[in-house]
């Protein structure tokens, strides 16, 4: 299934967005720390700052800093030495996902969804931070955007679920009554555009970073044009590795499902496959403090 971008589903999704009543952005510290890390001036002391105007936020950098998730052999006791451990950049994105994780939650009616969701959010996060360390030694992706990137991958779906009830309904009917269609498929039958769409636009209205935007918004069709430097094809690799690893409902993928533009992009075979399979399988165990954040640990 294609994901041709045009101006004028770009205006339409522009819309739906605006008429989203209460659709939650990121925080303002997530802004100021993006404007601040994008000068060349900005120090250490300026980012600590920023966040520790936001305890909750600074808690959160701090639990997942001294998590598995980094290994780290001693215990970072505040966030200017977590800034100086980690760097700007791991924590201007551990800032945009635990941002996301906190943005959308879970009610009685969706709880479910949301756990499926974000299981499925996080395993391609580690996946594409596996493979953007893998992929010709860290030159080619940062593996800090790359995980963050990996969480909101499926974002506009997400957006479905909470804030577009009916039309979520739709698409699951729509699924449910045609089992042979893929579910971007069924979003398109039911509202004209799919989730990458959607959360390619959001990215956007977000202000987060253009290579990000694209990225999600041609996780499904990598080979097509689009501005992601080549992040569409880590995202498309990544989700595929999410769901031969852990499958989410009836949707089991095999290996050799992988899209051929993709293994093609990596160069990769099976045995190579094989390894970041393992590896991801082992990785993942490492997701229990961003678990708690999205409720589900």
């Amino acid at each position: 299934m294609t994901t041709v971008i045009t101006t004028s589903l770009e205006n339409k999704l522009n819309q739906i967005i605006a008429n989203i009543r209460n659709l939650p952005t990121p925080p303002i510290v997530f802004e100021q720390i993006q404007k601040v890390i994008n000068d060349p001036n900005t120090s250490v002391s300026d980012v600590a700052r920023i966040l520790s105007e936001d305890p909750a936020m600074s808690v959160k950098v701090l639990k997942l800093t001294n998590s598995a998730f980094y290994g780290l052999s001693r215990e970072v006791d505040s966030v200017k030495h977590a800034v100086m451990i980690i760097g700007l950049e791991a924590v201007k994105n551990l800032v945009l996902s635990a941002s996301v994780l906190n943005m959308f939650k879970a009610n009685d009616s969706n709880r479910e969804y949301h756990e499926r969701f974000w299981r499925h959010s996080l395993a391609a996060a580690f996946g594409a931070r596996i493979i953007a360390k893998r992929f010709k030694n860290g030159r080619a992706f940062n593996p800090d955007p790359a995980f963050s990137s990996g969480l909101i991958h499926d974002i506009g779906k997400m957006v479905f679920c909470c804030f577009m009830p009916r039309e979520h309904q739709m698409i699951l009917d729509y699924k449910k009554n045609y089992p042979e269609i893929t579910e971007i498929e069924a979003e398109v039958a039911v509202l004209g555009f799919n989730h990458a769409q959607l959360g390619r636009q959001l990215a956007i209205a977000w202000k987060l970073p253009a290579r990000m935007a694209d990225g999600i918004g041609y996780h499904h069709s990598p080979e097509l044009p689009n501005g992601s430097d080549n992040f569409a094809y880590l995202l498309n690799l990544a989700d595929s590795m999410a769901l031969i690893c852990f499958p989410v409902e009836d949707v089991e993928m095999s290996e050799d499902a992988i899209y051929p533009a993709t293994l093609s992009f990596f160069e990769m075979d099976k045995n190579e496959v094989a390894s970041i399979k393992a590896t991801l399988l082992e990785e993942y165990m490492k997701a229990e403090t961003f678990m708690k954040i999205a409720g589900l640990g």
